[in-house]
């Protein structure tokens, strides 16, 4: 790749220099996180104020220059690099292999050509994914050992094959619409970067590795306040007092429940609920269920059909709607309020609530997520009271903890 050196003269300044200011008054702050920290050592807060301190000082303390070198050579390089460790089988021989590690020996025992690997793990070494220890010689990181974990590596490269078309045409997509807010999931974007006239769940579900769309799910929700948890959403006081615990009544459908992640912590947090729980999603989602609750009951259904379960004290959505545009939400909450019994029925919607700031890099992107592939978008609160009014429901209450990626529980009833 031929390049020209610029002359002095024709290197505009402000695209060569950081931000030296920000840079001192952030290693300031973070120094003030340090200081304050508890005899115990990091907690979770202090960790998450760091790590979003330390994102700031990345991009202070680079050029506009080296921001850019990085975001279109380091990153796409590293995504390339670590899908290939996965694609190979490196990650899980390494895991097997403890210890350091040459290049070249690794690309022999997999073989893979030993230049390419060195270049590979050459780069994951220069970005930080790799600890390098002498020439050709590496160890590796948390991260990288994280990647022979199926939770983390199993999705590289369905992610290469299946999401990276669709952010690279998302630009020119967008301007050929006229640059108006995504709002088709079925003539959007993702079809027409994939062409293809499915949806993008259904697109991606349809592939023969398509069961890295449930892992992937599972793993979004890790790490993360689960509903479920003590001081989250009051379950006893809203779900269990009331309840009409008749033969066969049933207290909460999993609408969309994918392989049952959701009620087996509710059952394994609160084992002596009263009442039915039951899973439903689309029959091929559920061919994936393992070893469930014996309590949990599978009902194949399709959530844009009328709701078969009538009366149901809760009825449960976790990450659905965000899924969908206002129109298709309507029709959606309309099969599951016909279903309601009012005075009786909540329905709960285990979602995001965009603040209207300070919003999480994780919750800016997961937004971008959705009207990317789906044509969709989060909502802030008052996005969500107009589209469930839209559909006949009140929010009595929106439960969320202090978490900065934390979804919420949108507590709905009958108006």
């Amino acid at each position: 790749m031929a390049t020209e050196t610029a002359t002095k003269e024709e290197q505009p300044t402000s695209v060569l220099e950081c931000d030296s200011y920000a840079v001192v008054d952030l290693i300031a702050r973070i120094g003030d996180v340090v200081k304050n920290l508890p005899a115990s050592g990091i907690d979770e807060d202090a960790r998450v104020r760091i790590s979003s301190l330390a994102r700031k000082l990345l991009l202070a303390s680079e050029s506009p220059r080296e921001t850019l070198m990085r975001q279109q050579y380091e990153a796409p390089a590293s995504l390339v690099a670590l899908t290939c460790g996965v694609e190979c089988g490196a990650w899980k021989y390494l895991d097997q292999h403890e210890g350091p590690f040459v290049a070249a020996e690794l690309g022999k025992s997999l073989g893979v050509d030993p230049p390419l690997m060195s270049r590979l793990m050459r780069h994951l070494g220069a970005a930080g994914y790799l600890d390098e220890l002498g020439p050709d010689t590496y160890d590796r990181s948390n991260f990288t050992k994280a990647m022979a974990s199926p939770l983390i590596g199993d999705v590289y490269p369905a992610y290469s094959k299946y999401c990276l078309p669709a952010w690279a045409n998302f630009p020119a997509y967008a301007a050929k619409a006229g640059w108006q807010t995504p709002s088709s999931p079925m003539q959007g974007n993702y079809q027409d970067a994939m062409r293809t006239g499915m949806h993008y769940l259904d697109f991606v579900q349809s592939q023969a590795d398509g069961h890295v769309f449930a892992t992937h799910m599972r793993l979004y929700g890790m790490g993360r306040p689960h509903w479920t948890d003590p001081g989250f959403y009051p379950i006893q006081e809203n779900l269990v007092a009331g309840f009409d615990d008749a033969e066969g009544a049933i207290m909460l459908v999993d609408i969309g429940g994918s392989v049952g992640h959701d009620l087996e912590q509710l059952l394994r947090k609160y084992p002596s609920l009263p009442g039915r729980f039951v899973l439903q999603d689309l029959p091929f989602v559920l061919a994936n269920t393992k070893d469930l609750n014996s309590r949990i009951e599978v009902q194949a259904h399709n959530f844009n059909d009328a709701q078969p379960i009538q009366g149901s004290r809760a009825y449960y959505m976790h990450s659905i709607l965000h899924d969908w545009p206002d129109d298709d939400c309507v029709a959606i909450l309309s099969n599951i309020t016909a279903a309601m019994t009012k005075g009786y029925s909540r329905l709960l919607i285990n979602e995001l609530v965009l603040p209207a700031t300070g919003a999480h890099w994780e919750v800016t992107g997961v937004d971008m997520v959705m009207g990317v592939f789906l044509g969709a978008y989060e909502r802030t609160r008052d996005q969500w009271e107009r589209l469930l009014a839209a559909a006949g429901l009140t929010i009595s209450e929106v439960w969320s903890t202090e978490a900065v990626n934390s979804q919420s529980v949108i507590e709905c009833i009958l108006v």
